[in-house]
């Protein structure tokens, strides 16, 4: 979502929304023996990154894709359900007049109406957090979907760099 709702968050146990240090951590620096002039410095350095990234998020906003379930269905799923996870009527005629169950189709859509449901769940609780939960499943799915020529062409130079073996997508030994 922004930069700042995801510096909050990280630092939610330190700052309030406001991006001032809170009065438990304050107390929690005192204790630890830090004294009054560090901690106003401190708070001030947080304070500063908070409203940079505050004018950030305001003036350069980062782009934030918008995904939804449906982004995320097979052709085939495509071409038998609507975005919302219903049946497309055509889909529905053409498989009771093949002989499908019309208790089977209604399983198949409630477990499709099932899966958006919780998609768009997860989505806005990440969002809440500042995470595109669409945009990360959309780069998992292209980087799962690399071939075994490109992932061998990239532990040759994996290779070459002396990259850890256990970082390489084969065993090293793995003749090419």
């Amino acid at each position: 979502m922004s930069r700042l709702k995801r510096w909050l968050n990280m630092y939610k146990k330190k700052v309030n929304q406001n991006g001032d240090f809170k009065e438990e951590y304050i107390q929690e620096l005192r204790s630890d023996s830090f004294d009054e002039d560090y901690i106003a410095e401190y708070a001030l350095k947080f304070k500063k990154e908070y409203e940079q990234l505050k004018h950030l998020d305001q003036t350069d906003p980062e782009p934030w894709p918008i995904y939804t379930a449906y982004d995320f269905f097979t052709p085939s799923e495509k071409q038998q359900f609507s975005p919302d996870g219903s049946l497309r009527a055509e889909y529905v005629e053409s498989t009771l007049r093949s002989g499908i169950s019309e208790g089977w189709l209604e399983e198949m859509e409630r477990r499709k109406k099932l899966e958006v449901d919780n998609y768009n769940k997860v989505s806005a609780r990440y969002a809440e957090q500042g995470i595109n939960f669409g945009e990360q499943e959309m780069n998992r799915i292209r980087a799962s979907s690399i071939t075994y020529v490109e992932r061998r062409k990239q532990m040759e130079v994996d290779l070459l760099n002396c990259e850890p073996a256990d970082s390489l997508p084969f065993d090293k030994d793995t003749p090419f």
